[in-house]
């Protein structure tokens, strides 16, 4: 698996490159009427419209092409997507003739190079944007590094992306930037993480936990990812069309390595820490029953609610090691991804995450950066009524309440806040992890959500306590 290996779209041919210019929808008349006569008679002809997002050649005074037109509004990134799209192949300058910002569209460009197709003839010819070293930008190399990687993860089949492969590609990117890593499995798991052994333990692949460790410096951050690389549903089982993609419910832990090589790529000043529970929610005789009463990590007893609610038993035990770990710095900071309720969904849709807070301040900063960046991320509330439903398990705390299903994606958030306690800085972020459609720099698959406006939250923390 090519974790990371990715293209960026990027050229540095300056001599072969025709000019791109790119220019805001508001300015296209002035820019369009300052062409030459045959350019702007090539545009009338073909019936060009300066609305944002549409792209056109240019013809050079011989007839041949010159150079191209890119009309953007405030979507530089995805409006550069779809002009890497347009684009015949060959290198191309970009000009921005209206301020738009370069590290944008190098965003957008290298995030419309992703495909997902190992079994298909690559597609080698494709248009290049001109960079030289000095113009391209980190950050946006880094993000789209950490995009790359939790697009991989997610997209690749289960039987390959076991929780094994998926500790490996783990121990890869820890290597690749010099973390430190260890994984607990095997004999030790029971003790260490109850509930994800027991969520795990039907499966051919055991499950396991990773813990990664990089960075001396700054504000101490921790990331906790929901790494379910398979669900059936386990005893609860879902019916064929829901499991059909259900190879992307390892997309909290994708989302988590994926920001965390970020943060390492762009060499971010914090002490970072990363926990993967990883596991497959298969069927066997092992397998956890409804109404089963587990212990956890913390030694809290959990009743069993639905066995396709495994998610947030792993996650308990990953939060727990989170805060408790005596070798570990209390985080400044946490946050946790996972593809947890389909309630989310029903909620907001499959293109905008779910974000629950302990901490309004944090909140909205994370909303703020979303918006800034359009990487949507919205809060919904940790409703305290609803925690009184917990607390209606006859043998334990119960993983799902007795709210009837109403408030799912809530009463989940409220469940993992046990484990959390109300005062830390803690954020959970329920993630479809899934475009069900393409559109220009994100294709129909395993996507990234809310990881690049966690990555600018991240970096103003690192900036603020240096």
């Amino acid at each position: 698996m090519p974790i990371l290996d990715y293209d960026n779209g990027l050229t540095a041919d300056e001599q072969t490159s025709r000019l791109l210019y790119f220019c805001a929808v508001d300015e296209a008349d002035n820019f369009i009427a300052s062409l030459s006569a045959g350019q702007q008679r090539w545009l009338s002809d073909t019936g060009f419209t300066a609305r944002a997002g549409n792209t056109a050649l240019l013809p050079g005074e011989g007839g041949g092409l010159d150079a191209a037109l890119s009309i953007t509004s405030d979507s530089v990134i995805w409006q550069s997507a779809a002009t890497a799209d347009a684009l015949p192949e060959g290198s191309w300058k970009p000009i921005c003739v209206s301020g738009q910002s370069l590290a944008a569209i190098q965003l957008g460009w290298g995030l419309a190079q992703y495909r997902f197709a190992p079994h298909k003839p690559k597609r080698q010819k494709r248009a290049r944007l001109c960079l030289s070293a000095a113009e391209q930008d980190t950050v946006a190399q880094a993000e789209l590094l950490g995009t790359h990687i939790c697009r991989e993860l997610i997209n690749q089949p289960a039987n390959i992306m076991t929780p094994a492969a998926l500790a490996d590609a783990a121990c890869d990117i820890a290597a690749h930037f010099g973390a430190d890593v260890k994984v607990i499995s095997g004999k030790a798991l029971p003790t260490y993480a109850p509930a994800l052994h027991i969520v795990g333990r039907a499966a051919e692949s055991e499950p396991r936990m990773v813990d990664m460790r990089w960075g001396s410096d700054g504000p101490a951050i921790t990331l906790v990812g929901k790494g379910i690389t398979f669900d059936s549903g386990g005893l609860d089982i879902k019916p064929s069309k829901g499991m059909e993609i259900m190879k992307k419910d390892m997309g909290g832990a994708a989302h988590v390595l994926g920001l965390a090589a970020a943060i390492m790529a762009a060499g971010l000043k914090v002490r970072l820490r990363v926990l993967v529970a990883a596991a497959e929610n298969a069927i066997s005789e092992k397998s956890m029953r409804p109404l089963d009463s587990i212990a956890t990590a913390a030694g809290i007893m959990v009743e069993v609610g639905n066995t396709d609610a495994e998610g947030r038993l792993v996650l308990a035990d990953a939060l727990h090691h989170a805060l408790t770990d005596d070798d570990a710095p209390h985080p400044d900071f946490l946050i946790d991804f996972a593809t947890l309720t389909g309630a989310a969904r029903v909620a907001m849709g499959t293109e905008c995450p779910a974000l629950f807070c302990n901490h309004q301040e944090t909140a909205t900063a994370l909303m703020r950066a979303g918006e800034a960046l359009h990487d949507p991320i919205w809060q919904l509330p940790l409703f305290e009524s609803y925690d009184r439903f917990l607390d209606t398990g006859q043998a334990g705390l119960s993983s799902t309440g007795s709210g009837g299903g109403y408030g799912g994606a809530i009463t989940a958030a409220l469940f993992l806040r046990r484990f959390t306690g109300r005062d830390v800085n803690w954020a959970h972020v329920d993630v479809m992890a899934w475009n069900i459609s393409s559109r220009a720099g994100r294709p129909k698959g395993g996507e990234a959500m809310g990881l690049r406006a966690t990555f600018q939250h991240i970096s103003e923390l690192a900036e603020t306590n240096s």
